[in-house]
């Protein structure tokens, strides 16, 4: 199976009642164990990138890893370039080969916001390369009134105009979640991702996904959410399955072999949460 479109798979889904998640990976075994878990569970898979990574590897490689990891897959695989924060860098990863972008003006007023974002629009458009933004804030987990003040969450009486304005495919929201590690566990507005759900059929996206409560994580998946992405949580997992077995092995091959097992079944286990009405790939 190919490379297959981000906002095909959110919009399956949606209609199907699960979330994919999205994992930001850094090298070339941190995509293929991703992909290797969504084979065994049968799920969709989404691969993304997080520019900052640039200084350790390049957007066209990682495009080109994932691309050609898709080619083999068992099972629909995503390909998409995490918070651009400005016009430069979200046509930087359209140039490298990114299927799909998130422009992030979150930070801008509202019309700043919509300007931005219809800008990268326009030339993703002309490339066929789905698009992501955020409407409302999602700050750091590290600092308690970002992911805990109602200020920084997503109006829903702004999201029908936002999507109307941007024709964005996917809308990522602030909903009481943060980034990174959270300093106290994040206790999410259901009902704000139910109001943000009536006001538009596009897939809603949940950023700061790492360390979420399983039930709070199921409960959003109910309400609505189609993406979740995990970055930090991720990172941590692989850090702790490689940690026991480093002194175990004599070069970096024999650490990585090892460490694989682990590494799938917490992959694993995050499939079967996002995936409370159990869908599997072999239904229609």
């Amino acid at each position: 199976m190919s490379l297959t479109s981000v906002k095909e798979i959110l919009q399956h889904a949606s209609k199907h009642a699960y979330a994919v998640p999205a994992f930001n990976i850094f090298n070339y075994e941190s995509a293929m164990w991703a992909i290797k878990a969504a084979e065994k569970v049968r799920m969709p898979v989404i691969i993304q990138f997080f520019p900052g990574y640039t200084i350790h590897v390049s957007m066209r490689v990682i495009a080109d890893t994932v691309k050609d990891l898709a080619r083999n897959a068992r099972v629909p695989v995503g390909l998409h370039l995490d918070h651009a924060r400005d016009f430069e860098t979200a046509i930087a990863g359209i140039a490298a080969g990114f299927s799909s972008v998130m422009i992030d003006g979150s930070a801008l007023p509202f019309e700043d916001n919509v300007a931005l974002t219809s800008q990268v629009r326009r030339v993703a458009t002309v490339f066929g390369v789905d698009v992501e933004a955020e409407l409302g804030h999602v700050g750091s987990g590290s600092k308690l009134d970002d992911f805990t003040n109602p200020n920084n969450y997503t109006d829903p009486k702004e999201v029908k105009r936002f999507v109307e304005l941007t024709d964005v495919d996917s809308l990522a929201i602030a909903v009481g979640n943060g980034h990174g590690h959270y300093l106290t566990a994040p206790v999410l507005d259901f009902e704000r991702i139910s109001a943000i759900k009536a006001e538009t059929d596009i897939p809603l996206v949940m950023h700061g996904g790492s360390d979420i409560p399983d039930e709070q994580i199921r409960e959003s998946v109910i309400r609505g959410m189609s993406k979740f992405n995990i970055a930090t949580e991720y990172g941590c997992a692989m850090y702790k399955a490689q940690e026991p077995v480093v002194a175990q092995q004599d070069s970096h091959f024999g650490v990585l072999h090892a460490m694989e097992e682990k590494v799938l079944e917490y992959l694993t286990a995050k499939f079967e949460l996002l995936n409370p009405n159990g869908y599997r790939g072999d239904e229609k």
